[in-house]
């Protein structure tokens, strides 16, 4: 297997990183990963089978020797608040990668970590992750449900009590067998948010009937649109989010939501505990917030049990049996293989979050404007929101290649009749699509993962037990990871270089915005089908286009998303 490259080369102006293109044609070979075993590095062969050690005195380097940004963490952290690194730790992290090449040691605050880029890295990262794969946990969530004696769902648990739970809400939200029963439910608010945007198309929009165009700020409704999927899977019932007047219920399930992802950044450098003793206003809007949350769970367990119990469900009127699928929870109820505190609390996290692949590390602005008594930015959407976003902003300024996505999805849909499933069977470029908007805009900007052995990466000696952070954002952009990195091409997916990357190890760790493994987001399935079912409505009903092409600013927030919503052009077809 080739491993990737790295050096660096002298030029006028310093030490250059030529992983990123600064001195192009100038590479030397190195080997990548191997596993430390007594000292010593093994898993690295050469021709004859001996084991092949790398560094100019053969020997592996110590973890010390990792390249740093400064070695005490509470430096770094008055560095960060000072200079604004938090809001922009995205491209920072890309900078800094530049300056120090493919690995790095950062200490901010209390949080260590080793930073990596490459996919052959990765790759050794996550064959490391061990039988229970760890991250970091978000401990402001994690406080809440201790403080309120709540069960803690898959997102808050490590070891084998995060196995037992995770596979049995796999059989439900993964595999194949299950996502065809929930498609109908995702495709029928896909088209229902496609009939309200045409309506205002038409009522608000300008230009000839049938032609008529409206250029807007779709945020909103698609934070509502992906509330309003999710729960649908998830409780197997509408809550009414796209209604032009929703209900008061789901106005406050809707403030709650927005004030737990406003609030949770804040707290990940601050004590839970001790702000909840002293009463601080930041805690006591953060556990408001998660008690709505939990109560519209227990709402919605509520109606699921009484629909199992009914006299129709246990069988006095057999011919409305199957007719529709009933939602994630009530699978979960009906084959009781979880308690309901466990299932409420699976459920909660599996619908409020919609940020498994959140970096914790990600503690931006929200942290200065808390000491400083601003108010907060507003609220990151959820998880399939920000993608969506960036989707129609690409697609918009890509003309041609939003027409073959289009020609392709025309096709597809003549020829599913109304089957959803069969229309993305026939639609690839969709998948490719969201995997594309994904390199470039990462929705959590770090994979993290605790290695259970001693590694080596980089030559470097990584201890087992190292938080030790995969960044999405910089590798996305790298010119030694992809072919023309900046240009948006959903078909480089498709090829069968997948990914349209260099020659290099790593190849199937190029696309991680789900995670990997056994710890990916375990509501990928619901997001992925979810983007691209609203994608294939879109494109079947309007032309996309946008008022500037001007690439996007994007802040990291508890997610990456843009400073600025883009405005989009809807036209009908």
């Amino acid at each position: 297997m080739r491993r990737t490259v790295w050096t660096r080369a002298q030029t006028t102006s310093g030490l250059k990183n030529v992983l990123f293109g600064v001195t192009p044609g100038k590479r030397l070979c190195l080997a990548t990963a191997g596993t430390v075993v007594g000292g010593k590095l093994e898993g690295v062969k050469g021709p004859s089978g001996e084991v092949r050690r790398r560094g100019g005195d053969g020997q592996v380097r110590r973890f010390e020797e990792i390249p740093h940004t400064g070695r005490s963490g509470w430096v770094n952290l008055v560095k960060f608040w000072r200079e604004d690194r938090f809001r922009h730790l995205h491209k920072y992290m890309q900078r800094t990668f530049n300056a120090l090449g493919p690995i790095y040691r950062e200490n901010v605050g209390t949080v260590s970590s080793v930073n990596i880029i490459l996919p052959s890295d990765i790759s050794e990262l996550f064959q490391s992750e061990g039988l229970h794969p760890r991250r970091m946990t978000l401990q402001p969530w994690a406080t809440h449900r201790e403080i309120r004696k709540h069960s803690k769902g898959v997102f808050l648990k490590n070891g084998e009590e995060w196995r037992a739970d995770r596979l049995q809400l796999n059989k439900e939200v993964m595999m194949s067998s299950s996502v065809k029963c929930f498609l109908p439910l995702l495709d029928e608010v896909a088209r229902d948010f496609c009939r309200m945007l045409q309506a205002r198309v038409q009522n608000e929009g300008r230009g000839e009937t049938g032609k008529r165009s409206l250029t807007i700020d779709p945020s909103p409704d698609l934070f509502r649109f992906a509330l309003e999927a999710s729960c649908h899977v998830i409780y197997g019932e509408r809550i009414g989010l796209l209604s032009s007047s929703p209900s008061l219920e789901s106005q406050k399930f809707i403030w709650a939501v927005e004030r737990m992802l406003t609030t949770t950044p804040p707290l990940l450098y601050l004590p839970p505990r001790l702000l909840q003793r002293i009463g601080a206003p930041l805690w006591t809007q953060h556990a408001t917030a998660w008690d709505l949350i939990f109560s519209h769970a227990e709402a919605r367990i509520q109606k699921a049990y009484q629909r199992l119990t009914s006299p129709k469900k246990r069988g006095l009127d057999p011919a409305l049996e199957g007719v529709q699928y009933s939602g994630v929870l009530a699978q979960l109820m009906e084959k009781g293989k979880l308690s309901l505190d466990l299932i409420k609390a699976n459920v909660t996290e599996l619908m409020a979050g919609g940020v498994d692949t959140v970096c914790v590390y990600v503690c931006v602005c929200v942290t200065r404007n808390s000491r400083d008594l601003l108010p907060p930015p507003p609220p990151p959407p959820p998880q399939t929101a920000v993608p969506l976003q960036f989707a129609l902003f690409e697609l918009g300024r890509n003309q041609e290649v939003q027409e073959r996505l289009r020609h392709q999805v025309r096709a597809s849909w003549a020829q599913a009749d109304g089957d959803p499933h069969k229309a993305l069977q026939g639609a690839p470029l969709l998948k490719s699509t969201i995997k594309e908007v994904l390199r470039l805009y990462p929705v959590g900007i770090t994979v993290q993962r605790y290695p259970v052995k001693d590694i080596v990466l980089q030559n470097y000696h990584i201890p087992a037990g190292t938080m030790v952070q995969a960044c999405l954002y910089p590798m996305g952009r790298s010119a030694e990871v992809f072919e023309d990195p900046l240009s948006f091409n959903p078909a480089r997916w498709s090829t069968s270089k997948e990914g349209g990357q260099p020659e290099g190890g790593g190849r199937g760790f190029r696309s991680l915005a789900f995670g990997f493994g056994a710890r990916q987001c375990v509501g990928r399935r619901i997001a992925e089908n979810e983007m691209q079912l609203v994608l294939m409505h879109i494109l079947l009903s309007f032309r996309l286009s946008v008022p500037s092409s001007e690439d996007l600013e994007t802040t990291a927030t508890l997610i990456l998303q843009p400073e600025t919503p883009p405005r989009i052009s809807f036209t009908n077809l």
